[in-house]
Protein backbone atom coordinates (compact mmCIF):
# COMPACT_ATOMS: atom_id res chain seq x y z
CA UNK A 1 0.00 0.00 0.00
CA UNK A 2 2.87 2.48 0.64
CA UNK A 3 4.72 1.79 -2.31
CA UNK A 4 1.72 2.80 -4.20
CA UNK A 5 1.23 5.81 -2.26
CA UNK A 6 4.92 6.64 -3.49
CA UNK A 7 4.33 6.16 -6.82
CA UNK A 8 1.75 8.68 -6.92
CA UNK A 9 3.50 11.98 -7.50
CA UNK A 10 3.93 14.76 -5.23
CA UNK A 11 1.74 17.20 -5.85
CA UNK A 12 -1.38 14.32 -6.60
CA UNK A 13 -0.70 13.12 -2.69
CA UNK A 14 -0.55 16.72 -1.28
CA UNK A 15 -3.99 17.16 -3.14
CA UNK A 16 -4.91 13.87 -1.65
CA UNK A 17 -3.94 14.72 1.45
CA UNK A 18 -5.92 18.17 1.82
CA UNK A 19 -9.37 16.63 0.88
CA UNK A 20 -8.93 13.58 3.22
CA UNK A 21 -8.46 16.56 5.44
CA UNK A 22 -11.42 17.97 4.62
CA UNK A 23 -13.74 14.57 4.61
CA UNK A 24 -12.42 13.87 8.24
CA UNK A 25 -13.13 17.41 9.03
CA UNK A 26 -16.88 17.31 7.57
CA UNK A 27 -16.77 13.71 10.00
CA UNK A 28 -16.22 15.64 13.18
CA UNK A 29 -18.61 18.43 12.25
CA UNK A 30 -21.15 15.70 11.89
CA UNK A 31 -20.33 14.55 15.35
CA UNK A 32 -20.87 17.97 17.26
CA UNK A 33 -24.09 18.76 14.77
CA UNK A 34 -25.35 16.49 13.03
CA UNK A 35 -27.01 19.12 10.57
CA UNK A 36 -23.40 19.50 9.45
CA UNK A 37 -23.87 16.53 6.88
CA UNK A 38 -26.84 18.26 5.37
CA UNK A 39 -26.99 19.36 1.77
CA UNK A 40 -27.90 23.09 2.85
CA UNK A 41 -24.61 23.29 4.95
CA UNK A 42 -22.52 21.76 2.26
CA UNK A 43 -23.91 24.16 -0.14
CA UNK A 44 -23.11 26.75 2.35
CA UNK A 45 -19.39 26.36 2.79
CA UNK A 46 -18.64 25.68 -0.62
CA UNK A 47 -20.30 28.83 -1.57
CA UNK A 48 -18.04 30.72 0.69
CA UNK A 49 -15.21 28.60 -0.50
CA UNK A 50 -16.53 29.96 -3.90
CA UNK A 51 -15.49 33.51 -3.21
CA UNK A 52 -11.88 32.88 -1.61
CA UNK A 53 -11.32 30.41 -4.37
CA UNK A 54 -11.91 33.07 -6.92
CA UNK A 55 -10.28 35.65 -5.40
CA UNK A 56 -7.24 33.05 -5.28
CA UNK A 57 -6.88 32.26 -8.70
CA UNK A 58 -5.32 35.44 -8.84
CA UNK A 59 -3.39 35.52 -5.66
CA UNK A 60 -2.23 31.77 -7.12
CA UNK A 61 -0.75 33.34 -10.31
CA UNK A 62 1.14 36.35 -8.44
CA UNK A 63 2.56 33.86 -5.66
CA UNK A 64 3.64 31.77 -8.98
CA UNK A 65 5.40 34.94 -10.50
CA UNK A 66 7.17 34.91 -6.95
CA UNK A 67 4.56 38.12 -5.92
CA UNK A 68 2.16 38.95 -4.39
CA UNK A 69 -1.29 40.93 -4.84
CA UNK A 70 -2.29 42.68 -1.55
CA UNK A 71 -4.67 44.69 -3.17
CA UNK A 72 -7.56 42.27 -3.70
CA UNK A 73 -9.10 42.87 -0.36
CA UNK A 74 -10.15 46.74 -1.40
CA UNK A 75 -11.03 45.26 -5.23
CA UNK A 76 -13.16 42.90 -3.57
CA UNK A 77 -14.80 45.74 -1.26
CA UNK A 78 -15.15 48.02 -4.62
CA UNK A 79 -17.05 44.96 -6.69
CA UNK A 80 -19.26 44.83 -3.53
CA UNK A 81 -19.77 48.49 -3.10
CA UNK A 82 -20.04 49.84 -6.57
CA UNK A 83 -22.00 46.96 -7.97
CA UNK A 84 -25.20 47.95 -5.30
CA UNK A 85 -24.67 51.83 -6.27
CA UNK A 86 -24.42 51.57 -9.98
CA UNK A 87 -27.37 48.63 -10.39
CA UNK A 88 -29.29 50.17 -7.82
CA UNK A 89 -31.54 47.26 -7.73
CA UNK A 90 -32.38 47.26 -11.60
CA UNK A 91 -31.41 44.75 -14.44
CA UNK A 92 -31.13 47.14 -16.84
CA UNK A 93 -27.80 48.55 -15.37
CA UNK A 94 -26.43 45.11 -15.29
CA UNK A 95 -24.72 45.16 -18.81
CA UNK A 96 -22.82 48.44 -18.10
CA UNK A 97 -22.13 48.90 -14.13
CA UNK A 98 -20.57 45.38 -14.13
CA UNK A 99 -18.89 45.96 -17.48
CA UNK A 100 -16.95 49.34 -15.73
CA UNK A 101 -16.57 47.49 -12.31
CA UNK A 102 -14.29 44.85 -13.94
CA UNK A 103 -12.61 47.20 -16.68
CA UNK A 104 -11.75 49.37 -13.03
CA UNK A 105 -10.41 45.80 -11.67
CA UNK A 106 -8.49 45.00 -14.72
CA UNK A 107 -7.12 48.40 -14.83
CA UNK A 108 -5.43 48.64 -11.15
CA UNK A 109 -4.06 45.16 -11.94
CA UNK A 110 -2.82 46.35 -14.82
CA UNK A 111 -1.69 48.86 -13.37
CA UNK A 112 0.20 46.96 -10.22
CA UNK A 113 1.46 45.09 -13.03
CA UNK A 114 3.44 47.62 -14.61
CA UNK A 115 4.69 49.33 -11.15
CA UNK A 116 5.86 45.49 -10.43
CA UNK A 117 7.11 44.51 -13.79
CA UNK A 118 8.86 48.29 -15.48
CA UNK A 119 9.00 50.50 -12.46
CA UNK A 120 10.51 47.49 -10.43
CA UNK A 121 8.20 48.54 -7.16
CA UNK A 122 7.92 45.46 -4.72
CA UNK A 123 5.07 43.57 -5.14
CA UNK A 124 3.95 43.95 -1.64
CA UNK A 125 4.66 48.12 -1.48
CA UNK A 126 3.40 48.60 -5.08
CA UNK A 127 -0.26 46.07 -4.53
CA UNK A 128 -0.90 47.73 -0.88
CA UNK A 129 -0.34 51.57 -2.25
CA UNK A 130 -3.16 50.00 -4.90
CA UNK A 131 -5.60 48.95 -2.47
CA UNK A 132 -5.21 51.73 -0.11
CA UNK A 133 -6.21 54.00 -3.35
CA UNK A 134 -9.05 51.78 -4.00
CA UNK A 135 -10.19 51.77 -0.42
CA UNK A 136 -10.51 55.43 -0.42
CA UNK A 137 -12.26 55.60 -3.70
CA UNK A 138 -15.39 53.73 -2.44
CA UNK A 139 -15.18 55.54 1.17
CA UNK A 140 -15.45 58.74 -1.12
CA UNK A 141 -17.81 57.26 -3.75
CA UNK A 142 -19.73 55.81 -1.14
CA UNK A 143 -19.41 58.27 1.78
CA UNK A 144 -18.85 55.36 3.77
CA UNK A 145 -22.22 54.91 3.88
CA UNK A 146 -23.20 52.71 0.77
CA UNK A 147 -26.54 52.57 -0.65
CA UNK A 148 -28.06 50.70 -3.22
CA UNK A 149 -28.53 47.37 -3.81
CA UNK A 150 -28.08 44.22 -6.06
CA UNK A 151 -30.16 43.63 -9.19
CA UNK A 152 -32.80 40.39 -9.44
CA UNK A 153 -30.37 38.83 -12.07
CA UNK A 154 -27.50 39.56 -9.53
CA UNK A 155 -29.30 38.10 -6.81
CA UNK A 156 -30.18 35.01 -8.46
CA UNK A 157 -26.54 34.53 -9.49
CA UNK A 158 -25.46 35.33 -5.66
CA UNK A 159 -28.11 33.29 -3.81
CA UNK A 160 -29.51 30.42 -6.76
CA UNK A 161 -29.05 26.81 -7.41
CA UNK A 162 -28.66 25.07 -11.05
CA UNK A 163 -28.73 21.17 -10.54
CA UNK A 164 -28.80 22.14 -6.13
CA UNK A 165 -25.22 23.60 -6.23
CA UNK A 166 -24.89 27.25 -5.63
CA UNK A 167 -24.35 29.25 -8.71
CA UNK A 168 -21.23 31.08 -7.76
CA UNK A 169 -19.81 27.35 -7.00
CA UNK A 170 -20.50 26.65 -10.86
CA UNK A 171 -18.90 29.99 -11.61
CA UNK A 172 -16.03 29.20 -9.60
CA UNK A 173 -15.70 25.86 -10.98
CA UNK A 174 -15.61 26.80 -14.76
CA UNK A 175 -12.92 29.43 -14.04
CA UNK A 176 -10.84 27.27 -11.79
CA UNK A 177 -11.01 24.89 -14.72
CA UNK A 178 -10.17 27.06 -16.90
CA UNK A 179 -6.92 28.05 -14.97
CA UNK A 180 -5.88 25.03 -14.55
CA UNK A 181 -5.51 24.19 -17.95
CA UNK A 182 -4.21 27.22 -18.59
CA UNK A 183 -1.65 27.02 -16.44
CA UNK A 184 -0.73 23.25 -17.84
CA UNK A 185 -1.16 23.45 -21.32
CA UNK A 186 -0.23 26.81 -22.69
CA UNK A 187 2.90 29.25 -23.19
CA UNK A 188 1.53 31.47 -20.78
CA UNK A 189 1.20 29.03 -18.19
CA UNK A 190 4.46 27.69 -18.60
CA UNK A 191 6.04 31.33 -18.44
CA UNK A 192 4.33 31.82 -15.33
CA UNK A 193 6.49 28.73 -13.67
CA UNK A 194 9.57 29.49 -15.52
CA UNK A 195 9.41 32.86 -14.45
CA UNK A 196 8.74 32.38 -10.91
CA UNK A 197 11.52 29.78 -11.10
CA UNK A 198 14.03 31.96 -12.28
CA UNK A 199 12.83 35.17 -14.20
CA UNK A 200 16.63 36.22 -15.61
CA UNK A 201 16.47 32.65 -17.32
CA UNK A 202 13.28 33.39 -18.31
CA UNK A 203 14.03 36.74 -20.06
CA UNK A 204 17.03 35.34 -21.47
CA UNK A 205 15.00 32.48 -23.30
CA UNK A 206 13.06 34.89 -24.58
CA UNK A 207 9.73 34.97 -22.75
CA UNK A 208 7.43 38.02 -22.79
CA UNK A 209 8.52 39.15 -18.79
CA UNK A 210 6.80 41.93 -18.41
CA UNK A 211 3.79 41.01 -20.21
CA UNK A 212 3.05 37.78 -18.48
CA UNK A 213 3.81 39.44 -15.52
CA UNK A 214 1.63 42.72 -16.39
CA UNK A 215 -1.12 39.87 -17.30
CA UNK A 216 -0.78 37.67 -14.44
CA UNK A 217 -1.63 40.84 -11.43
CA UNK A 218 -4.50 42.16 -14.76
CA UNK A 219 -6.45 38.69 -14.10
CA UNK A 220 -5.77 39.15 -9.99
CA UNK A 221 -7.43 42.49 -10.29
CA UNK A 222 -10.07 41.29 -12.76
CA UNK A 223 -11.19 37.99 -10.37
CA UNK A 224 -11.02 39.98 -7.50
CA UNK A 225 -13.75 42.81 -8.64
CA UNK A 226 -16.06 39.77 -10.20
CA UNK A 227 -15.73 38.35 -6.59
CA UNK A 228 -16.89 41.18 -5.42
CA UNK A 229 -19.88 41.71 -7.46
CA UNK A 230 -20.80 37.95 -7.09
CA UNK A 231 -20.73 38.94 -3.15
CA UNK A 232 -22.69 41.69 -3.70
CA UNK A 233 -25.23 39.23 -5.68
CA UNK A 234 -25.37 37.35 -2.36
CA UNK A 235 -25.64 39.95 0.45
CA UNK A 236 -27.84 41.91 -1.63
CA UNK A 237 -26.60 45.10 0.21
CA UNK A 238 -22.95 46.79 -0.14
CA UNK A 239 -20.07 46.72 2.69
CA UNK A 240 -17.54 48.58 2.64
CA UNK A 241 -15.63 46.17 4.53
CA UNK A 242 -16.68 43.36 2.16
CA UNK A 243 -13.11 42.49 1.25
CA UNK A 244 -11.74 43.04 4.23
CA UNK A 245 -10.34 39.41 5.05
CA UNK A 246 -9.92 37.87 1.30
CA UNK A 247 -6.12 39.13 0.82
CA UNK A 248 -5.05 36.51 3.88
CA UNK A 249 -7.58 34.01 3.13
CA UNK A 250 -6.56 33.64 -0.27
CA UNK A 251 -2.79 33.82 0.10
CA UNK A 252 -3.53 30.66 2.65
CA UNK A 253 -5.55 28.87 0.52
CA UNK A 254 -2.99 29.31 -1.83
CA UNK A 255 -0.14 28.08 0.50
CA UNK A 256 -2.26 25.65 2.27
CA UNK A 257 -2.71 24.03 -1.46
CA UNK A 258 1.43 23.80 -1.64
CA UNK A 259 1.61 26.58 -4.01
CA UNK A 260 5.59 27.91 -2.95
CA UNK A 261 5.92 31.66 -1.59
CA UNK A 262 9.25 31.31 -3.64
CA UNK A 263 7.37 31.16 -6.74
CA UNK A 264 7.57 28.44 -9.66
CA UNK A 265 5.70 25.61 -7.76
CA UNK A 266 2.40 25.03 -7.48
CA UNK A 267 -1.11 24.50 -9.11
CA UNK A 268 -4.88 25.89 -8.47
CA UNK A 269 -6.06 22.66 -7.28
CA UNK A 270 -4.74 22.55 -4.35
CA UNK A 271 -5.55 26.57 -3.86
CA UNK A 272 -9.29 25.52 -4.44
CA UNK A 273 -9.00 22.76 -1.78
CA UNK A 274 -7.22 24.93 0.51
CA UNK A 275 -10.45 27.61 0.08
CA UNK A 276 -12.70 25.11 1.15
CA UNK A 277 -10.19 23.73 3.80
CA UNK A 278 -10.26 27.37 5.69
CA UNK A 279 -14.24 27.77 5.43
CA UNK A 280 -14.52 24.14 6.42
CA UNK A 281 -12.82 24.99 9.44
CA UNK A 282 -14.86 28.77 9.93
CA UNK A 283 -18.37 26.43 9.44
CA UNK A 284 -16.54 23.96 12.34
CA UNK A 285 -16.08 26.41 14.95
CA UNK A 286 -19.81 28.32 14.12
CA UNK A 287 -21.13 25.23 14.87
CA UNK A 288 -19.55 25.18 18.29
CA UNK A 289 -20.88 28.23 19.45
CA UNK A 290 -17.66 29.76 19.36
CA UNK A 291 -18.07 33.55 18.99
CA UNK A 292 -16.39 35.70 16.34
CA UNK A 293 -13.05 36.85 18.88
CA UNK A 294 -12.57 32.83 19.49
CA UNK A 295 -12.74 32.10 16.06
CA UNK A 296 -10.49 34.68 14.63
CA UNK A 297 -7.87 33.43 17.00
CA UNK A 298 -8.84 29.90 15.99
CA UNK A 299 -8.83 30.56 12.38
CA UNK A 300 -5.06 32.08 13.16
CA UNK A 301 -3.62 29.71 14.59
CA UNK A 302 -4.78 26.75 12.31
CA UNK A 303 -3.80 28.91 9.53
CA UNK A 304 -0.47 29.25 11.16
CA UNK A 305 -0.20 25.62 11.90
CA UNK A 306 -1.24 24.01 8.35
CA UNK A 307 1.34 26.50 6.39
CA UNK A 308 4.35 25.43 8.79
CA UNK A 309 3.20 21.93 8.60
CA UNK A 310 3.44 22.40 4.38
CA UNK A 311 6.54 24.28 4.48
CA UNK A 312 8.54 21.89 6.47
CA UNK A 313 7.15 19.10 4.27
CA UNK A 314 8.35 21.20 1.43
CA UNK A 315 11.57 21.81 2.88
CA UNK A 316 12.22 18.04 4.16
CA UNK A 317 11.42 16.78 0.08
CA UNK A 318 13.62 19.22 -1.25
CA UNK A 319 16.80 18.22 1.39
CA UNK A 320 15.59 14.24 0.13
CA UNK A 321 16.15 15.56 -3.41
CA UNK A 322 19.35 17.56 -2.84
CA UNK A 323 20.37 14.18 -1.18
CA UNK A 324 19.39 11.98 -3.61
CA UNK A 325 20.93 14.46 -6.23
Amino acid sequence: MMGLWRKIPEGWRSLLGLWAAILALFAIGGMFSPGFFSVSQGGAIFRSASFIGMVAMGQTLAILIGGIDLSVGPLVSLGSVFGCLMLAGKDENNLWAISVILLIGLTAGILNGIGVSLLGISPMVMTLATGAIITGAVLIYSQGAPTGNASPALRAVGVGFTWSIPNSVLIWLALGTTLSLVLKYTTFGRGVYYIGANETAAGFSGLRVNFIKTAVYALSGLTAALTGIIIAGYTSVAFVAAGRDYPMQSIAAAVIGGVAMTGGRGGYGGAAAGAVLLCLIESLLTNMNMQEPGRKIMNGLVIVMLMTFYYRKRLGSGSKKKAAG
